[in-house]
């Protein structure tokens, strides 16, 4: 039988444009020191490391042996993780099946990007077909605008919803010392920002980042005894879906996404049959305004045509209902290698209620984390404070 995975510890850099003055490395250590100190471990007590990022970006190759010294993963086991946005959710996802499966009894699980090395937008460019789609689509905002177009076409969602969306995130990301974007804005502001791709502007785009999360993972008897408030990693999906260049995206609303599949999978396993009753808060991969009611929809936590219609109503906010992104989100901080690894990390800093200034005002007792990228691949993780 499998044993049951907690969090026991976690570490989060500072998140930044560029940081010329640290190499890669740096980055890394300083993620891996602060999660074993919040687990009250040194790197002798890892059996396992798993390291994930986007290495196209910065340019290197196997950078998970170049960076031994810093990961402390020299004498251990463990592999290198590279699957696109989803990078940093696969990675917990990949120390989940290490450690549940008994193969460890701890795992350090490592997001981290550096971007500030490498043109993303021109490597991302390099996916689509180069004789159909290549002329016609721009890194991953030509697909965002795609998303988004075609939910506001579906469901009625008016522009002024994103800049709501935005507005929001910002006022988070001014709580979370670790995000990247901490500058408040009003909804007004983000209507007056500069159009990259309608309906996208500046704003309502997220930015590319630098920095490095890490996770100390433990089965259920070392988690107690490391931890007296584990967070538990009670189920994960994983979907993916093909799709056919200009028509990205155009078929959400008539099919199933991967998306409608994870949240299917997790809610019908855990018998949840209200999930924005029973779940608290909910740390989404968000990388564009729109995407966070059109998903809030594809995941099945509402109806059709009613995501834009809950943000309208304050429902999302951090103070709301039901909380979504309440760390400022991938809208405001995304260093792709760690993006997904920040929500697990940050859905599990508000189950323990250690999230400080951008703590929710809900009693958190079941949170959800995503992540998002490649064509269209999603990971949905859910987390718990109790085995209950």
């Amino acid at each position: 039988m499998a044993q049951r995975v907690g969090i026991v510890g976690i570490g989060q850099t500072n998140h930044s444009g560029r940081r010329p003055y640290h190499n890669d490395g740096e980055v890394i250590y300083d993620a891996v020191s602060a999660a074993l100190a919040d687990a009250q471990l040194s790197i002798k007590d890892i059996d396992n490391v798993i390291i994930g990022d986007m290495e196209l970006f910065e340019g290197h190759s196997l950078n998970d042996a170049m960076l031994l010294d810093y990961t402390g993963a020299a004498g251990r086991s463990g592999f290198k993780m590279n699957t696109g946005g989803t990078v940093g959710s696969m990675s917990v996802i990949a120390g989940w099946y290490n450690v549940a499966s008994g193969l460890c009894d701890t795992t350090l699980v490592i997001g981290w990007e550096k971007h500030d090395e490498g043109p993303t937008t021109s490597a991302i460019t390099t996916i689509w077909d180069p004789a159909l789609n290549r002329p016609f689509e721009v890194g991953a905002i030509s697909g965002l605008a795609m998303i988004s177009n075609a939910y506001m076409t579906r469901s009625g969602c008016p522009l002024e919803i994103g800049a709501i969306v935005r507005a929001q995130a910002s006022d988070n990301a001014a709580r979370n010392p670790k995000a990247h974007l901490r500058e408040r804005y009003t909804v007004q502001d983000v209507m007056s920002a500069r159009m990259v791709l309608y309906p996208l502007n500046l704003l309502m785009i997220c930015p590319t980042s630098l920095g490095a999360c890490a996770l100390v993972l433990a089965g259920e008897k070392k988690a107690r005894k490391i931890n007296k408030k584990p967070v538990w990693i009670r189920d994960h999906a994983t979907a993916h879906q093909v799709t056919r260049g200009m028509d990205f995206m155009a078929e959400a609303g008539k099919i199933d996404t991967s998306m409608t599949v994870t949240g299917r999978k997790i809610f019908q396993r855990n018998h949840i049959t209200k999930p924005m009753d029973e779940i608290q808060v909910f740390e989404m991969y968000d990388p564009c305004a729109f995407c966070q009611p059109a998903w809030l929809e594809e995941f099945g936590l509402c109806e059709a045509g009613q995501g834009w219609r809950l943000i309208e109503k304050g429902v999302t906010a951090r103070e709301g209902a039901f909380p979504v992104s309440p760390s400022g989100g991938t809208l405001c901080t995304n260093a792709i290698g760690d993006t997904a690894t920040v929500r697990v990390a940050e859905a599990a800093l508000q189950l323990r209620g250690d999230a400080g200034e951008h703590q929710v005002t809900r009693e958190v007792k079941m949170a959800l984390a995503s992540g998002y990228g490649g064509m269209y691949w999603t990971d949905l993780l859910l987390l718990t404070n109790t085995l209950d």
